[in-house]
């Protein structure tokens, strides 16, 4: 093989890996099956609260605990019950290690298929004091859809033989845990932690479109159009801001 022809290879090989690697994770049919959006504007509709948490890269969720449990989401067993439980998801490696990651393993974490976990946090509190560092929306999503919801959460987790989830290690802040997910749900670019938050909104009803929503910014626009109705409520630059004035 002459030398133009190996760094060609070189070169078009990550991306033939990229192309042949799916950007979503996989969705049992139960969640797919869910109302729209624009049927939590009618009156007799029933609706629920949910959060969305964002920073510059990371975004997750905040859902009723309640709600989520009654529409069949199976707690993990270490998990205390709680007004609210926060989730996210991601590369394990990331979430387990206190220190900022090296090259190699941001390298390894994008580029390369890793193990991921969910991460699962029990609030009792006021999320957007809780969850004072980050952006925070609100929006009203269909009840009718914490069965989709659900679905896509549970199979997101490996689980024990009673059925709910496996959980690894104590979550990154919080009392919360780290629940193992199964091996088709490995991380690397494009299927990101945005994607996973992308998907479990389609599950409550709203018009995401994955592919635009693989930056943090990229998903809040979609989740704060008209359409979608997410309302920012807590904005940490904000506050300091504010502070800074008095």
């Amino acid at each position: 093989m002459s030398l133009s022809r190996l760094l060609r290879f070189l070169l078009l090989a990550p991306l033939a890996v990229l192309a042949s690697c799916s950007l979503h994770l996989p969705s049992p049919a139960a969640a797919r099956q869910r109302v729209p959006m624009a049927m939590a504007r009618e009156p007799k509709v029933e609706t629920v609260p949910i959060y969305l948490l964002s920073d510059d890269l990371h975004t997750g969720l905040v859902f009723d605990s309640k709600w989520l449990e009654e529409s069949g989401y199976a707690r993990p067993a270490e998990i205390a019950e709680s007004r609210w439980v926060a989730m996210s998801w991601g590369d394990e490696v990331a979430y387990r290690q206190s220190e900022w990651l090296s090259p190699l393993q941001v390298f390894q974490a994008l580029f390369t298929p890793t193990p991921s976990v969910m991460e699962c946090i029990p609030i009792d509190w006021k999320v957007e004091r809780v969850c004072h560092h980050q952006q925070v929306f609100l929006a009203e999503v269909p009840r009718a859809n914490g069965p989709a919801l659900a679905a896509f959460l549970n199979g997101c987790a490996v689980k024990r033989p009673d059925g709910r989830p496996l959980t690894l290690a104590p979550s990154s802040w919080g009392e919360g845990r780290l629940i193992r997910c199964p091996k088709n749900y490995s991380y690397y670019f494009p299927r990101i932690c945005n994607v996973w938050t992308a998907q479990s909104l389609r599950s409550c009803g709203l018009s995401i479109e994955t592919s635009k929503a693989l930056s943090a910014e990229g998903l809040v626009r979609q989740a704060t159009s008209r359409e979608n109705g997410f309302r920012k409520v807590w904005d940490p630059a904000r506050q300091v801001a504010t502070a800074g004035r008095l």
